[in-house]
């Protein structure tokens, strides 16, 4: 049992110590935070949030020891792939034989649980000889959010796009799209200062307040789908005869608890895959947890799918869900940097399943040849180093995080 516990408590400690390493302390930035309040009233806020985002179906529920085995009922919330202690759970049969109940109880309280498959939307039931257990769940009765059932990938998929100082750039992606998909509808957010329009069937282009900024104009597009899926391209992408919408429509509807794919990128950048999983640590409800970002790694293949792997993150071009990525939203105070888009599936973590796939037959798209896009877009687009701290005071005060590394 010692050993066991030793094990747990050193795999979490350097889980913590991974992420905290050459990270960003956010407190430390905010010496003074006169706009945002002090950090009573944000404990106060975290507070108030996890009265509205935790129910009493979240709490941990457990048999008490004059069962007389203490054990756990219902409750527990793990992070995917890492060790959690929990009492009186086991990864596959364990069995106990001891004439003391105290040393029982001991050992079931020091169990360790690992899951093998990264999952986020699912439960572990263990089952215990001669025990009886029952939960009763209230609730209020859930509404259905289907889409209009269609089969054509015209019906299923809305192509959408933020375009900002490069009209040039996306009317040569609109073209490359009608190329292979000529009655597709296209979704344009335009938040340049000097507007165009682009002509064409099926195209909406919605115009917005001049460089208003990338993830409101990411929100309005996404706003306008009414398919059940939507692709996201930036106006500089380019579709080949190996961008295949149809294989992204497959792999979703084959495995209905995903939410988003993504495939390779190739072209002037060179190729590139940019997915990225989270390294997390909770921490506590004082100061909040630390997260760094790692890139090119994947969780296990997705089943069915070997050149498919999960992860938590990807950037820029993928095929999902309109109603899962409405219901996690992309913030509008992100303005003007979208690379690499972690803010969205920060705020998705525990709720967006995400696939990234290596086919570069089927679900590939290029970058248009590299040009220059001139010294207004490059002023907005490479801001000066100041501006980059954006992020840092929407990981303090609106994630709850101690520390980031990016």
């Amino acid at each position: 049992a010692t050993t066991i516990k030793h094990y747990a408590a050193t795999v979490l400690n350097n889980n913590s110590n991974i992420t905290q390493l050459y990270s960003t302390i956010l407190k430390h930035i905010f010496t003074t935070i006169p706009k945002h309040g002090s950090t009573t009233k944000l404990n106060h806020d975290y507070a108030l949030f996890s009265n509205r985002k935790f129910s009493v179906l979240s709490t941990p529920l457990h048999a008490k020891a004059n069962s007389p085995l203490q054990y756990p009922i219902h409750g527990y919330i793990v992070l995917p792939l890492t060790p959690t202690l929990i009492p009186g759970l086991n990864e596959n049969k364990l069995m106990i034989e001891s004439s003391s109940l105290e040393v029982v109880n001991q050992f079931l309280s020091e169990i360790v649980y690992t899951s093998i498959i990264y999952h986020i939307k699912t439960a572990d039931q263990g089952t215990w000889s001669k025990v009886i257990m029952m939960r009763n769940n209230n609730h209020d009765v859930f509404t259905t959010f289907l889409f209009v059932r269609a089969s054509d990938i015209d019906s299923l998929v809305t192509i959408t796009t933020k375009t900002f100082l490069r009209y040039p750039k996306l009317k040569i992606m609109v073209e490359s799209v009608r190329t292979f998909y000529p009655k597709i509808h296209i979704v344009i957010a335009d938040d340049n200062i000097r507007t165009e329009t682009i002509p064409g069937r099926n195209i909406e282009q919605f115009y917005m307040p001049p460089a208003k900024g990338w993830f409101a104009g990411r929100n309005l597009a996404v706003s306008q789908v009414n398919t059940k899926y939507f692709m996201w391209v930036d106006d500089d992408y380019l579709f080949t005869e190996k961008t295949k919408i149809e294989k992204f429509v497959e792999v979703l509807e084959a495995n209905p608890e995903l939410d988003m794919v993504r495939m390779f990128v190739g072209g002037s950048v060179g190729g590139n895959r940019w997915d990225f999983t989270f390294l997390y640590n909770e921490g506590d409800d004082e100061e909040g947890g630390c997260m760094y970002l790692k890139f090119h790694t994947q969780f296990h293949p997705l089943p069915g799918y070997p050149n498919c792997s999960l992860v938590n993150g990807v950037v820029n071009f993928f095929l999902a869900r309109t109603d899962a990525v409405r219901s996690i939203g992309f913030d509008p105070v992100i303005k003007r940097v979208g690379h690499p888009g972690e803010q969205l599936f920060m705020d998705g973590l525990g709720y967006l399943m995400v696939a990234t796939c290596d086919d570069p037959e089927n679900m590939h798209i290029n970058h248009q040849p590299h040009a220059e896009n001139g010294v207004s877009y490059n002023k907005f687009r490479h801001p000066a180093n100041k501006y980059m701290d954006y992020r840092y005071p929407i990981y303090y005060f609106k994630n709850h995080m101690k520390c980031i590394r990016l």
